[in-house]
């Protein structure tokens, strides 16, 4: 199954110029998403990687990482907008391809010399993963994977990770 075709796109969604792509079409198919998990899933163990926690973006990326974190037995960790986590955290800001924002994390969510799969939903600028990354880096946790069901590879994002295992199940090389 061609699972491009299962992702809408919206012009000028969150602000003008932006070509949004929607992966809510692809979630609601059955079929589609557990292909993809299963896609997901397959690269990392084909390559005998373990996670032993899988750490996901604020919000789409929640949906993918605790489907991920059970599928490799591993701890699930929820990267969160700021105000958003009652324990003590720390904070990592990042900028988007249209946005400044920040994630937080509990303090005790890593542990030093735990391997980490970091999920997003989405690459585009790579803004959020690399802010995952740094915050598991500055907890100790060793990042021995990233994921993205979508990569907008014309935006480059990739060349933020370098020295990362990534995997993207969809890419699209132009806008649009």
């Amino acid at each position: 199954m061609d699972l491009s075709k299962k992702i809408r796109t919206i012009p000028d969604f969150p602000k003008k110029g932006i070509m949004f792509k929607d992966i809510t079409t692809l979630l609601q198919d059955p079929a589609a998403f557990r292909q993809a998990i299963d896609d997901l899933v397959e690269y990392f163990i084909k390559k005998d990687t373990h996670f032993d926690k899988v750490v996901s973006t604020e919000s789409r990326g929640f949906i993918l990482g605790s489907v991920l974190a059970y599928e490799f037995h591993a701890g699930f960790v929820p990267l969160r907008k700021p105000g958003k986590l009652p324990y003590k955290k720390i904070k990592q800001e990042f900028k988007t391809e249209y946005s400044t924002d920040a994630f937080e994390i509990h303090r005790d969510a890593i542990e030093k010399g735990e391997s980490v799969l970091v999920v997003d939903d989405l690459c585009a600028t790579a803004g959020t993963a690399k802010a995952a990354v740094e915050l598991v880096e500055k907890l100790g946790g060793k990042v021995n994977g990233i994921a993205f069901l979508v990569e907008l590879t014309f935006l480059k994002g990739r060349e933020k990770l370098k020295g990362y295992d990534i995997y993207s199940l969809i890419k699209y090389n132009k806008e649009g």
